[in-house]
């Protein structure tokens, strides 16, 4: 919840220029809240900035006060949807059901849902990390379309607390996540406290397809750092 439209378009000018030296593979996707997206539509439209919303409800219409639905976000021309992110989960009473309902709406509206995934502290210290991420993943996918998907390992611990998950343990964790798939090419992102100074070491690890940023991406030349790591 950052960045009104004001704010998104003073982002937007510090920003941009910095994409004149990324590779072109890279696929750059802003996640915004949904006041910024139509605006951002607009001033984005012919760059090679991909734009995505930060949930999306599994009804088309209905009496469900401050939600919004996927014919919303296509009619703005957003690509990607976020669903299932720890804070939805943690604060606002998301299921692993809920997560499925919304990640199959997406798709029927020509989204591409990033599903994310991840364990507390609580459970990671427990040894329960594979197995309820086997079980977010079980609940989560059934009958979703895994050629329109990508999914994020949120560690929830690493989240803005400034730890880091070790990179080879994220790997390791993407590695069994990878497993769990019908589709073992479907992009898998690490998050959770992505910064400038760590992005090389994730970015080399073999299992990590990208990222999934927070903080560090409401800063351009920080952001920029982190699409343009080497």
């Amino acid at each position: 919840m950052y960045k009104t439209q004001a704010e998104s378009q003073e982002f937007l000018q510090g920003f941009l220029p910095a994409l004149e030296e990324t590779p072109q593979g890279r696929e750059v996707v802003l996640c915004v809240p949904f006041t910024d997206l139509n605006l951002l539509s607009k001033s984005l439209h012919g760059s090679r900035i991909q734009l995505g919303a930060q949930n999306v409800h599994w009804e088309e219409s209905g009496a469900y006060t401050g939600e919004i639905s996927g014919p919303m976000l296509q009619e703005v021309g957003i690509r990607y949807v976020i669903v299932g992110h720890s804070e939805r989960r943690q604060y606002f009473g998301e299921t692993d059901e809920t997560v499925n309902l919304r990640l199959k709406a997406a798709q029927k509206n020509d989204l591409t849902p990033i599903l994310c995934v991840g364990e507390t502290k609580q459970q990671r210290d427990a040894g329960e990390t594979e197995s309820l991420i086997i079980r977010q993943l079980e609940k989560g996918l059934v009958n979703v379309d895994q050629t329109n998907l990508v999914i994020a390992y949120e560690p929830i611990w690493a989240i803005g607390t400034g730890d880091t998950c070790e990179t080879s343990e994220a790997n390791r964790v993407i590695s069994v996540i990878r497993k769990q798939l019908k589709n073992p090419d479907v992009p898998i992102q690490y998050g959770g406290s992505v910064k400038p100074n760590n992005i090389d070491e994730i970015m080399i690890q073999p299992e990590i397809d990208g990222v999934l940023v927070g903080g560090a991406s409401l800063e351009p030349a920080s952001f920029a750092r982190i699409v343009n790591y080497k």
